[in-house]
């Protein structure tokens, strides 16, 4: 969130990949977390899906709300749109409460995915390596993406998945249904701490 951009300009194509590095050991241990559960929306659920299948047992669960493996139409098509946002001038103002250079962030993130060669971006190859269970949701009103992204995820992944398909939610799961969110997202973690799986 309030990570600063790259020195102008897109990000690198692989920055997820490289967002997916594991931490320094030496952080896991101040923090006294072994295995943790990755909690990630967007980008970020696709983060943490690549350091999931990167390190095999290095997370004891995932929580991806509205996650992508690979680009689709609709998602350029948004991310056009949310560029049009942007430059308009709303969204600048609503995303500077998260970051500390809005433009720089939002550049970064818009140009990496607006660069013809990120159409190509795909992360199924990591998908049968995610052992952990993981938790999904994917909003059906979503404009940057569909339920063919959870689906793969489901399809691919070595490890137990439940997929929760919520209608009349777009982008954001959490704050567009919580009343569904929250309460799956507790029995999930209660469950992995008391050694269920799904």
């Amino acid at each position: 969130g309030g990570a600063a951009p790259p020195a102008g300009g897109p990000s690198p194509l692989d920055y997820m990949h490289v967002a997916a590095a594991p931490p320094p050991p030496a952080v896991q241990a101040a923090l006294g977390i072994e295995r943790p559960v990755l909690v990630g929306h967007s980008d970020g659920g696709s983060i943490a899906l690549i350091h999931a299948g990167a390190f095999p047992g290095a997370v004891a669960g995932l929580v991806l709300m509205a996650p992508h493996v690979f680009v689709e139409d609709c998602s350029i098509r948004a991310i056009e749109e949310a560029r049009r946002a942007f430059d308009s001038g709303g969204l600048d103002k609503r995303l500077a409460r998260w970051h500390r250079d809005a433009a720089g962030t939002f550049d970064a993130w818009n140009l990496a995915w607006l660069d013809p060669r990120f159409r190509d971006w795909n992360i199924e190859n990591y998908l049968a390596k995610v052992r952990a269970p993981l938790l999904a949701f994917q909003g059906e009103a979503d404009p940057y993406g569909t339920r063919a992204q959870t689906d793969r995820i489901a399809a691919q992944v070595s490890g137990p998945a439940d997929i929760v398909l919520l209608p009349d939610c777009g982008h954001a799961p959490w704050r567009e249904a919580s009343e569904t969110v929250v309460p799956a997202v507790t029995a999930f973690t209660a469950g992995l701490a008391g050694g269920y799986r799904l």
